[in-house]
């Protein structure tokens, strides 16, 4: 059986990761953190001091840096960065290198290239859109701002100062930014289900994603 893939896109603060990870680990699946992917070519950027504006530059880095997925982690070169991507600046820094068309691309051909290996379930925001149009299911994680807002909050909770008032802000900066980009702009696919986990427990949006999927595997055989 060719591997399957699972989409699952969102704005910020869904809890898309975590309900993806989730997924995953009860189909059997990998988790790609496509998110993940972003930080890394930001990360490596700030700390080589490129312009993220710079697309030339940032696209270099981007072509540079290998990707693996070991126990549904992320690895960048080998190494395991989930630590150092937990800072706010590093979310506003991916939303820029989101931006360059080129790096988009080249980091899109990566995550096709490990679905080729494994069945996924994979998590971004082009995910059902752009990079997998022909997943087995597809699913449009949202939730209200402020429950979103709240979510990122705790989640920053012991690693980061930030307010939830600066969240807030910040938050609603990425929605406009990556709604209104000209590539891949952040919106459900068609055949995308939306889920608004707003009022639902983790565990109720997990089971109801596995739910769909085994469903649509039903059907697709």
């Amino acid at each position: 059986m060719p591997p399957i893939v699972v989409t699952i896109d969102g704005p910020a603060g869904t809890g898309k990761s975590t309900v993806a990870l989730q997924v995953a680990e009860r189909l059997g699946f990998q988790f790609l953190n496509t998110g993940a992917m972003y930080r890394a070519v930001a990360w490596h950027c700030l700390q080589h001091a490129v312009n993220l504006q710079d697309a030339f530059a940032s696209t270099a880095v981007a072509a540079n840096l290998s990707f693996q997925i070991v126990n549904h982690k992320m690895q960048i070169d080998g190494v395991d960065l989930s630590r150092e991507f937990r800072d706010d600046t590093i979310s506003q820094a991916a939303s820029v290198i989101a931006a360059h068309p080129e790096i988009r691309s080249i980091l899109v051909e990566r995550q096709r290239q490990l679905a080729d290996e494994l069945s996924l379930v994979s998590e971004g925001r082009d995910q059902g859109t752009i990079v997998f149009p022909n997943a087995t299911k597809k699913f449009f994680l949202t939730a209200r701002p402020e429950v979103r807002a709240q979510r990122r909050y705790e989640d920053l909770s012991g690693h980061s100062e930030i307010s939830y008032e600066q969240i807030l802000k910040t938050q609603q900066e990425r929605d406009l930014r990556d709604m209104t980009r000209s590539i891949a702009p952040l919106q459900p696919a068609p055949d995308a289900e939306v889920v608004d986990s707003s009022d639902l427990e983790l565990d109720e949006v997990v089971n109801l994603l596995v739910q769909k999927v085994e469903q649509a595997q039903q059907t697709a055989n």
